[in-house]
């Protein structure tokens, strides 16, 4: 992978993790649509690695909200009156809601990993998101706030989280997509599945490391990695603050579209090659 190979990617990485049309997705298809030549797996190592550019973005945008869910997570530990804290509890969802993708990506690391090697099957998981994001809006009652979120919400997108694993299923998409069937309104859905993209990808990018490790010729991919990173660092932090804006007045429909015409028309790419 050349450095700008690894910069566009990066830049698509970082303005796609937390929009709602899969940054998965986009890193199998563009560069098959490019038609380049990336080690396959070098290019689910990247992948993976360079979203924590964008997990970088998260904690720099959300500072203060993590460090008070990190304090009165810890303060719940000695038990008594700090259970109460709805800071605690929520912190405590959080880690709840990374459980089921974190279980499922165990179970079948392998069969996720043919998948980014195929064009066709991220083109089909895009119209599944499209499907998700229409269906959420249409069913979404969107009148409840996070202070109101239960264990049965946080595993219910926990698991809606683990669909994502597939390349072309938005993380953010399908985890936004569960908050709003469960009543929550656009914003703290989009809040919310930017908070537990913290736990769910740094440990993704874990197990990236421990198979980076296991390559050959790792030093040669650290410039990339980096270059990467840093692109998708800086434009993500933009793609958040644009996207909580941007669900205060309006809608997913938009999102949806976008995804399935790019779905229908990789997908028609794909049968023409």
């Amino acid at each position: 992978m050349s450095l700008i190979q690894a910069l566009i990617l990066g830049i698509v990485q970082g303005a796609t993790e937390f929009l709602p049309i899969s940054s998965s997705g986009h890193l199998v298809l563009a560069p098959w649509l490019l038609s380049w030549q990336i080690d396959q797996q070098q290019a689910f190592i990247f992948d993976v690695l360079v979203q924590w550019g964008t997990i970088l973005a998260v904690i720099v945008y959300f500072r203060h909200d993590l460090w008070q869910l990190l304090l009165a997570g810890f303060r719940s530990l000695r038990g008594g009156e700090a259970w109460r804290d709805p800071m605690a509890r929520r912190a405590w969802l959080i880690i709840a809601a990374s459980f089921p993708a974190a279980i499922v990506g165990l179970l079948i690391k392998s069969t996720v990993e043919l998948t980014f090697s195929s064009p066709f099957a991220a083109s089909l998981f895009l119209m599944g998101t499209a499907v998700l994001l229409v269906v959420s809006e249409q069913l979404g009652k969107l009148d409840r706030s996070l202070d109101s979120l239960s264990w049965f919400d946080a595993i219910l997108i926990g698991l809606f989280q683990a669909m994502a694993l597939f390349p072309g299923i938005s993380r953010s998409g399908s985890t936004i997509a569960g908050g709003l069937l469960r009543g929550f309104n656009r914003e703290q859905a989009a809040r919310f599945s930017f908070l537990l993209a913290v736990p769910t990808m740094i440990g993704a990018g874990f197990i990236a490391l421990l198979d980076l490790g296991q390559t050959a010729n790792v030093a040669a991919q650290i410039g990339p990695l980096l270059i990467g990173f840093i692109a998708a660092a800086i434009v993500g932090f933009i793609a958040i603050h644009w996207l909580l804006a941007f669900l205060r007045t309006r809608r997913l429909f938009g999102f949806a579209l976008y995804c399935a015409l790019l779905s229908l028309g990789s997908m028609l790419i794909y049968a023409l090659r």
